[in-house]
């Protein structure tokens, strides 16, 4: 349990622990308790359930999550408190949301949810607590390193679940605050764990959906744009020729082969979202590799800025395995990132993470691609 007993934290410390209402967070909320912490349980609620709005969408962060985390907190005979962050969830996670979509790009909810919700606002709200440390059931791992004199960001141990890429935003400051209990575990353990401590959540579930929107994006989207949305536009092969129509840029991402709603005698795949001719762009599947890209906003947790060229694997999304490729600075907050195999589907709009074997040493916000294919760069 290296994760909870790190000597960097000290015994007796008090932790408020993130409780989303599953097995992740209840676990690490147990293991805190066991290992002698005074832990204090928060929620986060997100929405005005009053008016039954939540229970059109989503999967997760409903009134029944908020239950089960009371639950797990009174199991465990600590504090439990709910928080209401509507506002806050609502502008920086929701809004970016539906504006990403609208301006042609694909967001990342989950990660703006962590770099705002959790690790700014929650973290501060944990300090007002005098808690000495914010708690969250991520599989990630936190180290302090003697020689750089630095914190840094590491992969879970359960690789299957390792949640280290939607933790790139992280400064020094809240790592320095951070515990992850399950950094040290596999999703097996845990699930065992929640058996051995009775916990009422053992055995629900894992949300695999955005906790705010339904697998049909487009419809949210457009509740929530109203006149915003540009409505039709032209769908165009990479020559530049009108083959159809298009009835909103929302309603696709790159790489999509479905729904698309042309035929050319061969598939097509949306190759480019372009907003600002409002045109969507198709081609064969090979138009989707790409030998590098451009990325905003990045953020160092390993090394500062990188002054020259330097070697990293580099993961496109989530569930990527990850690229070899070298990360040039183009200023002081933009990377040029060059693939030394090309990549399918690079996506402006997710986030790019670089890592040296275990460690997260930076990452940033895709901006642009680099194409092969000529036009689309």
């Amino acid at each position: 349990m290296d994760a909870v007993s790190n000597t960097r934290v000290r015994k007796k410390s008090r932790v408020v622990i993130a409780m989303s209402g599953g097995v992740d967070s209840a676990v690490a909320a147990a293991l805190l308790k066991e290992h002698g912490y005074d832990v204090i349980g928060i929620s986060m609620q997100l929405w005005d359930y009053t008016d039954g709005e939540k229970d059109s969408f989503g999967s997760c962060c409903s009134l029944d999550d908020l239950y089960d985390a009371r639950r797990v907190a009174d199991r465990l005979g600590i504090p439990f408190y709910v928080v209401n962050f509507e506002e806050a969830f609502s502008k920086s996670v929701v809004n970016y949301f539906v504006e990403g979509y609208i301006n042609g790009e694909t967001p990342n909810p989950c990660l703006k949810c962590n770099q705002v919700l959790k690790f700014d606002v929650l973290l501060r709200r944990a300090l007002e607590l005098e808690a000495d440390y914010l708690a969250t059931g991520h599989y990630a791992r936190v180290i302090y390193d003697d020689k750089s004199g630095r914190y840094l960001l590491l992969r879970g141990k359960d690789a299957s679940k390792d949640q280290s890429y939607f933790l790139f935003t992280m400064t020094q400051k809240q790592l320095a605050k951070t515990i992850f209990p399950l950094g040290d575990l596999t999703k097996t353990e845990v699930r065992k764990l929640a058996a051995r401590f009775n916990l009422n959540v053992a055995d629900k579930k894992d949300s695999q959906e955005i906790c705010f929107a339904p697998e049909d994006y487009p419809s949210f989207i457009m509740q929530r744009a109203g006149n915003a949305i540009v409505a039709k536009g032209e769908i165009v092969d990479i020559s530049g020729n009108v083959i159809g129509m298009h009835d909103g840029l929302y309603k696709y991402t790159i790489g999509q082969r479905k729904g698309i709603g042309v035929a050319k005698g061969e598939p097509l795949y949306v190759l480019k979202i372009d907003s600002k001719k409002n045109r969507l762009v198709v081609g064969a599947e090979e138009g989707l590799l790409s030998n590098g890209l451009v990325a905003k906003e990045t953020n160092w947790i390993g090394i500062p800025f990188p002054k020259d060229e330097i070697e990293v694997v580099a993961k496109i999304r989530y569930r990527h395995n990850g690229i070899e490729a070298k990360v040039a600075p183009l200023d002081s907050k933009r990377v040029e990132v060059l693939f030394k195999r090309p990549a399918k589907s690079v996506t402006p709009g997710q986030a790019v993470v670089f890592y040296k074997g275990d460690e997260v040493i930076g990452g940033g916000w895709i901006e642009e691609d680099r194409r092969f294919s000529c036009g689309l760069s």
